[in-house]
């Protein structure tokens, strides 16, 4: 069985170490690139796209897969709904790994909203020392708010995409537990957290301290994806294509 895995999330890496290996079984791992040294996979791997769900569909033929998994971040829509249309074009069986979305609990002080842009509006106009933890691709967003103090974390340096005459960078790679988290918020005098409704353990740790520690959180909520076969987690995926 020919499979490729669109990947770039701990799922999919979870997913590649359980099958990697295992007789009858023919992987390939695909990332987007928008990481400069990923973590090195015990499978081929590919970097860069397809050119869109008909590059794709015409990947999967030329390349026979059997099945395709959708193993990507809660938040690439646009990759999740080319992986559905390749997939029905090239005839090719999907499925998707959607992990859950994180929930409010008692003493969360969420402002939910639709966008990274609607945040702004979200953040207020009173200046603010905010903690973004979005990523790099939409950051540049927070430049319409220059009132703030930011701190800004992300995988890949930031660079020029956030003119604001206040800034600090931290460049990190998960996970973070709440305790390292609670640290942060502190040190860096935050009033009010960033971040994308992203789900699982591995970037909880800064939701759990911001609860403990009374700050409020504009939570970007996650973009529809496709209606396809999914499951929750790398586990679920083993067991669905083990059968």
């Amino acid at each position: 069985m020919r499979i490729l895995i669109l990947g770039g999330t701990s799922e999919a890496s979870a997913l590649v170490k359980g099958l990697a290996g295992r007789p009858g079984l023919d992987l390939t791992l695909s990332l987007a690139g928008r990481t400069s040294a990923p973590a090195a996979a015990p499978v081929p791997t590919r970097v860069g796209g397809f050119g869109g769900a008909e590059g794709l569909a015409g990947y999967l033929g030329a390349h026979r897969v059997d099945l395709l998994v959708d193993a990507t971040h809660p938040f690439a829509a646009r990759i999740s709904a080319n992986a559905a249309g390749a997939a029905a074009r090239a005839g090719v069986p999907i499925l998707a790994i959607r992990r859950p979305a994180w929930e409010r609990r008692p003493g969360d002080d969420w402002r939910e909203v639709e966008s990274v842009a609607a945040c702004i509006p979200a953040l207020g106009e009173v200046p603010r020392r905010v903690f973004l933890t979005i990523g790099r691709m939409e950051i540049a967003e927070f430049a319409a708010a220059p009132q703030h103090d930011y701190v800004a974390r992300t995988i890949e340096p930031v660079g020029e995409a956030l003119p604001v005459p206040r800034l600090t960078c931290i460049t990190a790679r998960g996970p973070y537990d709440e305790a390292a988290e609670g640290a942060v918020l502190r040190d860096a005098g935050i009033e009010v957290l960033v971040s994308k409704n992203a789900g699982g353990a591995a970037t909880y740790g800064k939701i759990a301290a911001a609860r403990a520690l009374g700050l409020p959180v504009v939570m970007v909520r996650r973009p529809a994806k496709p209606d396809v076969p999914s499951v929750a987690d790398a586990g679920q995926a083993m067991r669905a294509i083990l059968g």
